[in-house]
């Protein structure tokens, strides 16, 4: 049987995947941050940066299994 190759939709999806799983670790770096542990401190939530951070990885990474696993 041939190999079949991947298509461009599935390539797109393994950098999304990966984008999305470099900012999922960026958010949690970000989150053990003196900066954030402080504003963490002070209003019982972490800041927005890291909210979208791990948002958007979340969103990216979704995203990009759907395309590799798309027909």
């Amino acid at each position: 049987m041939a190999s079949r190759s991947p298509t461009s939709l599935q390539l797109i999806g393994i950098a999304l995947a990966f984008i999305g799983l470099g900012l999922e670790y960026w958010a949690y770096q970000l989150s053990g941050s003196l900066s954030s542990q402080i504003s963490s401190m002070v209003t019982g939530a972490d800041t927005d940066e890291v909210i979208m951070c791990y948002i958007a990885g979340a969103v990216s990474f979704i995203l990009g299994i759907y395309f590799i696993t798309r027909k």
